[in-house]
């Protein structure tokens, strides 16, 4: 009688152990299913584009001219040269328009080179991308690393050779948009840039 009690004990306490572990390891595929994902912290708490300087020149675009503005043969953001034309801004340096995360450093291949997009927070208004296109160096490229205005982020390229040295630069309300084209009659979730930096000194 006392070994059946004894076995019983042991076989109940066996049990509870076993539901004991089971509930603290789980279903690995459950728990990924049930996974959630963490929210930037810059989006809690972000750091806000309070003021815009110019690309290039900084903070007013000295020494540069706007080859190709907005909207001239539907294109969809503005051509900083330097001065002196031709290749002659090659190598010179980028910088960020504002306070911002950088949303992405890639190159997007033929067309574009090696473009540079960052996500600025706006206190009062929606939050804008600045997209810095054909650049030669990246001096940035992880993602929601958080980069002040006129900090350095690139140089001026030519897309690898396909275009005289330029930055072609964008601003763009709609913070969704894909990579596109640079050219388009719809100019729907895009800005002038100069503009809007004028706007937001």
């Amino acid at each position: 009688m006392t070994m059946t009690k004894t076995i019983s004990r042991n076989f109940f306490l066996l049990l509870f152990l076993t539901l004991i572990i089971t509930a603290f390891i789980g279903d690995p595929a459950a728990k990924q299913a049930n996974k959630i994902e963490a929210t930037p912290l810059a989006e809690i708490l972000p750091t806000y584009a309070t003021h815009f300087d110019f690309p290039v020149g900084k903070p007013d675009g000295e020494g540069y001219y706007n080859a190709q503005v907005f909207g001239k043969n539907n294109h969809l953001g503005d051509d900083w040269n330097g001065n002196g034309g031709g290749d002659t801004d090659f190598g010179d340096t980028i910088y960020s328009v504002a306070n911002g995360y950088i949303q992405s450093a890639e190159n997007q291949g033929s067309g574009w080179g090696k473009v540079i997009m960052i996500k600025h927070y706006m206190e009062t208004e929606s939050n804008v991308i600045s997209l810095y296109a054909h650049c030669d160096k990246m001096l940035v490229t992880k993602a929601n690393h958080f980069i002040r205005r006129s900090e350095p982020i690139g140089t001026i390229g030519n897309a690898d050779g396909i275009y005289p040295a330029h930055l072609h630069f964008e601003i763009r309300s709609d913070t969704d948009l894909g990579i596109g084209g640079g050219y388009s009659a719809n100019t729907s979730g895009y800005l002038d840039p100069t503009k809007f930096i004028k706007a937001h000194r």
